[in-house]
């Protein structure tokens, strides 16, 4: 995409086009005030103020562009991202008031992911100025970390595989003076055995591994940030079919947030100690694939029976939780992608969250809510861990009853995620992520996007005094 720095700047009092923001009830003495022939260039457009209208208006000299909002004095992150689609190359600023949160949507309006273009054809720069010049550098690390995540979910699988995650940690950790540990082969399956199982079928060039990042004065407190990092879920041997499997490529969009997170975490120079925890690993097919049926070993020590080779992910984020609990952390945020059941309960738009502190809970939907990032709170019911109940081992990886298949899964990683060294349970997060815009709306085309980010980003930003 263009360079979002560039998208949005302070206003000096350069030359501007203007931007007037209209609502529906308001209309009518915003053409009050207009030139006739102005009024007949918004009558002959069909514009009367409703949210989403753009116009625009010559005025004699040259022209100002008209756009319909809901609430002009609480602008949302994708109030003006339609005008930023629209409106020619120019610089602009609103005539009344200020972009605020709509800053955010008004520079992801120009993304494009063009990496597989032979003649990429960026947008032309659509310049909005602001006198919120403090709120400019905040905003554009935002879109950096939105940016990120979609590029990397929208990446094909044979260029986004484990290697590709190690390279994004690998270059992480060398823009902030991180440390990265990185584990394969056999160590891997000693250390952390259900990544190197449900990893084991991939080629060698995509072989699993363990990426671990850690980041920032040992004296603080401990924040784990992990991520889901299945670069591509065939199902295993219960195999999806080709409807399922198409987009597949996304499987690793828990991970893309995980580094995404790290990222603002580590440039707002946060007063924790960063464990990042990206587990990296195909469900491919072949000979060595992790049968249903099977029992694994786990970095706890639990024994997990394969009930189904699809629900992988578990497994891997299963090693990761455990690891990140033997830091005695603080907080521990997960981002999977996890189950189709949060898409059906919830749609798209509304991250699944499960969280074992009601306080935390609390923080992070109202952090979300706050920046259009709104998750929804799903339980941790005590009743259903029945379901996850095993004839020959500790634990299974699925239940077969259908019900309320995001909240089993999340009482699967509960197994796995710790307590505090005096016995009370560690505070964790988990967000059941879709990490994909199904259909284009402004400034979030369809592909890979980043649900959860923002609501976990202020949430901790607000905990640790960013």
């Amino acid at each position: 995409m263009t360079d979002p720095t560039a998208l949005i700047q302070p206003d000096r009092g350069q030359d501007a086009i203007a931007i007037h923001l209209v609502t529906k009830d308001g209309f009518a003495d915003f053409a009050k005030g207009l030139a006739e022939p102005l009024r007949a260039s918004l009558a002959a457009q069909k514009f009367e103020g409703g949210a989403g209208q753009v116009a625009i208006v010559p005025d004699g000299t040259g022209w100002f562009a008209a756009a319909g909002v809901a609430k002009p004095e609480a602008l949302g992150s994708w109030c003006l991202a339609k005008l930023a689609e629209e409106l020619p190359e120019g610089h602009y600023r609103l005539s009344n008031g200020e972009a605020g949160a709509a800053m955010f949507g008004w520079a992801l309006a120009q993304y494009r992911f063009t990496r597989y273009l032979s003649e990429p054809k960026p947008p032309a720069p659509r310049v909005l100025l602001t006198g919120q010049v403090g709120r400019i550098d905040p905003v554009l690390a935002e879109v950096a970390a939105e940016t990120l995540v979609r590029d990397l979910v929208n990446t094909p699988a044979e260029d986004m595989g484990p290697e590709a995650l190690e390279a994004e940690c690998a270059r992480l950790a060398k823009a902030h003076g991180g440390e990265l540990q990185v584990t394969r082969g056999d160590t891997l399956e000693h250390d952390f055995p259900m990544v190197h199982a449900v990893g084991r079928a991939a080629a060698r060039h995509h072989a699993p591994r363990m990426m671990h990042l850690t980041w920032g004065d040992p004296a603080h407190p401990v924040l784990a940030v992990v991520g889901k990092g299945v670069t591509f879920d065939s199902g295993g041997l219960d195999i999806k079919p080709s409807s399922g499997m198409r987009l597949m490529k996304k499987d690793m969009g828990g991970a893309a947030h995980a580094i995404a997170l790290a990222g603002l975490i580590m440039e707002a120079r946060l007063k924790v100690r960063l464990h990042l925890l990206v587990p990296a690993a195909e469900n491919a097919i072949s000979g060595p694939a992790f049968r249903p049926g099977d029992v694994l070993k786990s970095r706890k020590g639990l024994s997990v029976e394969i009930h189904n080779t699809d629900a992988e992910g578990r497994l891997l984020l299963g090693d990761a939780l455990t690891r990140a609990s033997e830091e005695n952390p603080d907080l521990i945020v997960d981002f999977a992608t996890l189950t189709g059941a949060a898409r059906v309960a919830l749609g798209p738009d509304y991250p699944a969250m499960m969280a074992r502190i009601d306080a935390t809970a609390d923080a992070f939907l109202e952090a979300g809510k706050a920046h259009d990032d709104e998750p929804w709170r799903l339980p941790l019911p005590e009743a259903y861990r029945e379901y996850l109940a095993s004839d020959i081992a500790d634990i299974a990886n699925s239940h077969t009853n259908g019900f309320a298949g995001a909240s089993v899964a999340g009482l699967f990683l509960d197994r796995f995620v710790g307590n505090k060294d005096d016995g009370t349970p560690l505070d964790w997060v988990h967000f059941d992520t879709f990490a994909w815009q199904p259909a284009s709306k402004p400034g979030r085309p369809r592909g890979g996007r980043a649900y959860g980010l923002r609501a976990s980003w202020h949430a901790i930003a607000k905990r640790y005094g960013a």
